[in-house]
This record gives structure tokens, sequence and C-alpha cells, in this order.
């Protein structure tokens, strides 16, 4: 899009003041004493039990490292996430941390919904952004839920915090490097998927700036690769980083936005500047931009998730493959 009137600085403005969570958190460096990464198995489906374990007992070791510094509100977080039950495909104490927590049986689903969140995500963030159904893990856990209740066959849940996802009023959360960074992540974590279960059929769900991350692992697939998902879906989204959704490799896409979600307000740009790119690119929603429109009620930008909400609804009918069933926007 070709702004009129504005002058680089006032764009740059302009996307920073739109394109944010209304959730700010400070930067933290890391905890000292943190424990070294484990060694890991590969992912397979034989391993995972004894991956689970692994992580299981590296986020207990980072708990205890918290306690012994004092930092309270991160040893509160880090037990939530060593709760009984829960288990991590991946998992990172430095700094903001990695998470990935897998909701069901990997090897033994046959659809596989992959949640990638937006800015602010941190392992302190993970279960608790504001509030419960904001958080990646309390939406993932909501997700789990309504798409047992609508497939027909076995489900699983990925919540994937696996990248560096940008802070709020940073000039990181206006720009397309950690999404690019993210995309190539993310495609490595479908590789690993397709290595457990090549029969699963597997759905990205992007929030806000993950869907620009999205946007950038479905656009560097080739043909092969992008024929083993089955949709990807984007929510609250700034743009995705690419001006149609043919410029997807064939990827089904489904957009959709609440009726009070403050991002409808974000200019779609495009600006090189920095030697990088500020800005999203065109609208997903709008008519032009091709995606197939899913109804996401009257809510805001963080209640796509919400339990027994209308967008939760579609957007696990979308990853159970029963699309004849969502209502559209």
């Amino acid at each position: 899009m070709r702004a009129r009137r504005w002058g680089r600085r006032g764009l740059l403005v302009a996307v920073a003041a739109t394109i944010v969570l209304s959730v700010s958190a400070a930067a933290r460096s890391a905890v000292p004493g943190t424990p070294a990464p484990p060694r890991l198995p590969a992912v397979k489906a034989g391993t995972l039990d004894a991956r689970y374990a692994v992580n299981r007992a590296s986020i207990a070791a980072s708990e205890r490292a918290a306690h012994r510094i004092g930092d309270r509100d991160r040893e509160r977080h880090l037990h939530e996430l060593a709760a009984p039950g829960r288990n991590f495909l991946s998992f990172g104490a430095e700094g903001d941390g990695q998470a990935v927590e897998v909701l069901g049986d990997l090897a033994a689903a046959r659809r596989i919904a992959v949640l990638v969140p937006g800015s602010d995500t941190t392992i302190d963030t993970f279960d608790y952004l504001g509030s419960r159904r904001a958080s990646l893990g309390g939406g993932a856990r909501a997700l789990h839920d309504e798409l047992r209740r609508v497939s027909r066959t076995p489900v699983a849940v990925v919540a994937w915090y696996g990248y560096r996802a940008p802070r709020t009023m940073s000039r990181d959360v206006v720009s397309t490097a950690r999404a690019t960074e993210g995309g190539d992540r993310l495609r490595r974590l479908l590789e690993e998927l397709r290595s457990v279960n090549p029969a699963a059929r597997v759905t990205l769900l992007c929030h806000s700036y993950g869907s620009a991350v999205c946007g950038s692992a479905a656009g560097g697939m080739d043909r092969a690769a992008a024929s083993s998902l089955a949709g990807l879906a984007v929510f609250g989204s700034p743009g995705m980083g690419v001006e149609s959704a043919a410029d997807l490799s064939g990827v089904p896409v489904w957009a959709g936005r609440g009726a009070r979600d403050w991002i409808a307000g974000a200019p779609h740009i495009s600006l090189s500047a920095f030697g990088g790119t500020l800005g999203f690119g065109a609208d997903p929603v709008s008519a032009s931009f091709g995606a197939k429109p899913f109804a996401a009620g009257t809510g805001g930008h963080s209640d796509y998730l919400a339990p027994g909400s209308l967008p939760l609804h579609n957007l696990a009918l979308i990853a159970a493959e029963r699309t004849s069933e969502v209502s559209r926007g």
C-alpha cells in the first residue's frame, strides 16, 4: 500500500501505535544458575515419553534455580508448567524462554492443531497474560477441549512458543524480522510432526503477530511440504507479510476478526526500512486477500479462544476439517 502524506517516521509511529497487544511485560535477563539445555532424544513417535520426561526434569531444575535467587514470579510460573500431566516437546528457561506443550497423543492423533501465539509471549506469560483466556496455555486447553468435542477422530494440540516473540512497544513488533526467523523454526516443527505421525493432518491456528510467523512459514514451503497442511487460520491478524492468500504455497487459508478487535485499525502497509521490512502488508480479512472468512464473534483481541465462544468453535471445526459447518464472517 502506498501511504499518502506520511513520512517514514510517521508511518513507523502509526504502525507501532496500532500493531501492539494491550499487555506489556518487561524484558528480562537469564536467571543465574539456569541449567544448561539438556540433551534431548530426536522427535520420533517412540521417543516422545522420554523427551517429555527430560523436559519435565529441566522445568523442575529451572524452578529450583529461580527459587535460589528469589525470583518468585519466575518460580511460580515454572511451578505451573511443571504440574503433573503436562507434556513439553521443547523447553528452555534462558531469558524469555521457549516452551512447546503437547495436549493429547501426537503419535495417535489424526488431526493436529498447532497454535501460534503473538507478541509478549514468554514462559512467564505462557499460562497467564492478563487473563487466563488470553494466554497460550489457557487457549490451547480450551481449543483441545473443543476440538475433542467436534472431531470424529483422535486429536492433539501443540501450543507452540518456539520463536522469539517480540515485545510490545518495541521496533520488533512492527517488523517482519522475528516472523521470518519464527517461520523457519515453525517449518522445522512441522517436519518433526511429520516424522512422529505422517498420517496426521495438521492445521496452523495463528493469532496476532503469530499470523506473520505462519505467513513466513507457509510462504517458504515447497508445494510438497505445503500439501501436508490441512489449512491455516489467522485471527486478530495485522497481516501475514504477503499480499494474497495465493502467495502461501497453495495452503487453504481462513481469516476472522472480532467486532471489537482494535487490530482492525492497523495500517496495512509494507515499508522497507532499517535493513528490514516494517508492517505486514494486506489485510487477511479483506475480500481481495482471498482467504475464506469465518465468523469471529463480537469479542476483542484476546477473546478468540475463550471457552464457549463462536471463534473457538469455528477454529476447532477448521482444525477438525469439518469446514462445511464453519459459520462464515
